[in-house]
């Protein structure tokens, strides 16, 4: 994941945001993790759904952490 460029991480974290505005049931966060998980990963869904911002993921991803 670390060797996608910033602009298109950028524009699959927000998208997966935009997204998750709009999930009603367990079934929608279902649907919704396994049609971004492959890129993005369980560390940054997860934080998107516990409310982390676009850009605090963004920060995180430009500093280099192995983590994400």
């Amino acid at each position: 994941m670390t060797t996608r460029n910033a602009e298109d991480l950028e524009t699959k974290i927000q998208a997966a945001a935009d997204e998750l505005d709009e999930l009603e049931s367990a079934n929608d966060v279902k649907q919704w993790w396994s049609r971004h998980y492959y890129e993005l990963g369980h560390k940054r869904l997860g934080r998107l759904l516990l409310g982390q911002s676009v850009e605090r993921l963004l920060e995180r991803a430009s500093a280099g952490r192995g983590d994400d």
